[in-house]
């Protein structure tokens, strides 16, 4: 009985100490203020635990602001390090990297690799198997071949250059192209680039087994990257709405 009690205190203070964790994690994640009791609902715990939580992580500087009843907000430029990771969130991170080496550009298929052994390097003992016997696990891929690489994308996104390129559409017929790229996205099988497209004046989505031809131009694209992203993601919600409204004209009655 003497051993059970010892116990107990023992299983609280670890349960206590992932919580306060989860916290941070929670904080950093919603970025705006959230309230002590939308934690608690996340984490299954009363709100007047996450009170005393936030207390005991303000008291130990971290960098909390707010207040009960008002909300809580993390303050920028606070880290934990990479060793506090969960057995989950190694688990993503080992998946996450599986995933891009086989399908991702040798570059990528590289850092993904590198990722791992420096995460592994400095993670717990007890979590190493995560690393050397990963409970998850990938299909292999072998992607179709590119006249335009992920890698030249990738670049002229960061650099904000244009690109020229020939495109097939389904039926085959060819037109010249040139695109202002912000956004590459992988699929098992190529890629899909999105993109302003000057001749059509509108945002596309362009298939790279569909690129015939293509080179990275040395012009720059007029317009700021996170402006485009922005003028994107308007464009792309807007063409949603429309897709929902014509589905609910077409539904039968």
């Amino acid at each position: 009985m003497g051993g059970a009690r010892c116990h107990q205190p023992m299983e609280a203070q670890v349960r206590r100490g992932d919580r306060l964790f989860e916290i941070i994690e929670i904080l950093r994640r919603t970025g705006g203020p959230i309230s002590a009791e939308a934690i608690g609902a996340e984490l299954e715990v009363t709100k007047r635990t996450i009170y005393r939580d936030i207390a005991a992580l303000m008291a130990q500087r971290v960098p909390i602001r707010g207040e009960a009843g008002v909300g809580y907000v993390l303050e920028q430029g606070f880290h934990m390090p990479p060793l506090m990771l969960t057995p989950d969130e190694i688990e993503a991170a080992v998946l996450g990297a599986q995933w891009v080496q086989t399908r991702g550009e040798p570059e990528l298929a590289r850092a993904a690799e590198n990722l791992i052994s420096k995460i592994a390097a400095v993670a717990p003992d007890n979590t190493q198997s995560f690393f050397v016997e990963p409970t998850t696990g990938v299909s292999p891929a072998t992607p179709p071949p590119e006249v335009l690489s992920a890698s030249d994308v990738r670049f002229a996104i960061r650099q904000r250059h244009k690109i020229a390129l020939t495109y097939a559409d389904g039926a085959g017929a060819m037109t010249n192209r040139v695109i202002w790229p912000l956004l590459i996205g992988y699929r098992d099988a190529g890629r899909i680039v999105a993109a302003w497209c000057e001749l059509r004046q509108a945002f596309r989505y362009f298939r790279s087994e569909r690129i015939v031809a293509a080179e990275v131009l040395i012009d720059k694209i007029p317009r700021r990257m996170d402006v485009l992203r922005t003028e994107w993601r308007a464009a792309m919600d807007a063409e949603r709405v429309r897709f929902n409204a014509r589905s609910d004209t077409e539904a039968p009655n």
